[in-house]
C-alpha cells in the first residue's frame, strides 16, 4: 500500500518525518516507507517532466491510463506458471512494443529487484518495477492470472494481477502517484473482477481504463 506525505506527516498513520526524510521521498532516489505503518511513501507535489513522446500534430491528447499504457500492453491469462515467468512475459511484451529498448535487460534488473523484495502487495496484486529505464516514458503493462502465481509477499495469497512498470528518470518523481492510484483503484474487489474475466487485450484494456478512470489522471 502507498500514502501520501501531508504537512511532512504520513497522510496513514499521522506519523511526523524528518525534514531531511520528507526531503529524500520528494526527490524519489529510491522506494522510501513510513517507519511506523510501513506503507510506502510518495509526495504529491512532485510531477513528471515527461511521460511519453510528443504527439503527432492534431492527434487526440492522451488521458488517464492511457498516458502510461495501450491495448498492446495487456495479456489476459499469462502463459507464466511463476513470478520470474511472468515478469519475463510482461518484460518482453514492453520491449517487442517498443516501450523500451532492452527487453532481457529490464526484465534482468526486475527480477533482481524482486529477488531482494516482493513487489507483492494486499489483494492479489504485485507491482514489479525498473527505474531510471533509459529512454521513452512511463510505460505499463498489465497481466492476468486466473489461478493465481505466488509473488512471495508477506501472506500466503496468491497474485492473479500484475502491473509491470518501466519508469525513466524523468518519471522517478511521478511514478508513486501511479502506484498509489492503481492500488486505491484495486482495493475493490468489483474492480479486481472486473480485470480478471477478460480474455482477449481490449476488453482488458476497455476493463482497466473504465476501472481507473476516477483514480489516474
Amino acid at each position: 500500500m502507498v500514502a501520501a506525505i501531508s504537512d511532512n506527516h504520513c497522510a496513514l498513520c499521522g506519523l511526523r518525518l524528518a525534514i531531511s526524510f520528507v526531503q529524500s521521498v520528494r526527490q524519489a532516489h529510491e522506494v522510501l516507507c513510513c517507519p511506523n505503518c510501513a506503507r510506502m511513501l510518495f509526495y504529491p507535489e512532485s510531477r513528471v517532466r515527461t511521460v511519453s513522446k510528443a504527439p503527432r500534430r492534431m492527434a487526440p491528447r492522451k488521458i488517464g491510463i492511457s498516458r502510461f499504457s495501450s491495448p498492446n500492453l495487456m495479456i489476459p491469462r499469462l502463459a507464466a506458471t511463476n513470478k520470474e515467468e511472468a515478469i519475463r512475459e510482461l518484460g518482453m511484451k514492453l520491449a517487442s512494443e517498443g516501450f523500451v529498448d532492452n527487453g532481457p535487460k529490464l526484465v534482468e534488473e526486475a527480477l533482481r529487484r524482486e529477488a531482494i523484495l516482493s513487489t507483492a502487495i494486499d489483494h492479489g496484486l504485485a507491482m514489479p518495477h525498473v527505474r531510471g529505464v533509459d529512454g521513452g516514458g512511463l510505460a505499463l503493462a498489465l497481466g492476468t492470472s486466473e489461478e493465481g502465481l505466488d509473488f512471495g509477499g508477506t501472506g500466503k495469497e496468491k497474485t492473479n494481477i500484475i502491473f509491470f512498470l518501466a519508469i525513466p528518470v524523468a518519471a522517478s518523481a511521478f511514478y508513486l502517484k501511479l502506484l498509489a492510484g492503481l492500488a486505491e483503484t484495486f482495493m475493490v474487489a468489483e474492480n479486481r473482477r472486473a480485470v480478471l474475466g477478460p480474455k482477449e487485450p481490449e476488453a482488458l484494456w476497455k476493463a482497466l481504463t473504465k476501472a481507473t478512470r476516477a483514480t489516474i489522471k
